[in-house]
């Protein structure tokens, strides 16, 4: 759905579309995209539904489309504008995402689960994706 200021929450900053706010267990709040399935994170907010049960069903959309977005790299903080650092998690390196240290993080469609969820197979994701 395309950006409407009066209908969504902020724009993405990957696709440009609409995201909308979704509330798990009344205390978190995230924002997902209309189109990509992307997620933006408040700081802290990660964090805080990384540590809930069933926090990755937020994450709905097709890792296999979230990868295609991956590629693009170079966003702004749909808070601030300024550009985003890219990063990846240090526990998992083939997980890379956008961060805005004052604002918040980017997770590609997918990307959360894979984030919440640490496996033995991630340690293997890592040696062939790489860190950033």
């Amino acid at each position: 759905m395309e950006y409407n200021a009066d209908e969504h929450s902020m724009k993405c900053p990957k696709c440009g579309h609409g995201m909308n706010e979704i509330t798990y267990g009344g205390d978190v709040v995230i924002d997902r995209c209309s189109h990509c399935q992307g997620l933006w994170f408040d700081v802290g907010e990660a964090e805080a539904l990384k540590g809930k049960w069933m926090g990755d069903a937020l994450d709905m959309g097709d890792p296999a489309e979230g990868k295609k977005w991956d590629a693009v790299e170079d966003i702004a903080c749909p808070r601030c504008g300024k550009d985003m650092e890219k990063r990846s998690d240090p526990d998992q390196p083939h997980i890379w995402f956008e961060e805005c240290e004052e604002h918040g993080m980017f997770m590609d469609a997918g990307e959360f689960s894979d984030y919440k969820h640490e496996t033995w197979a991630d340690w293997f994701r890592s040696l062939i994706k790489g860190a950033r």
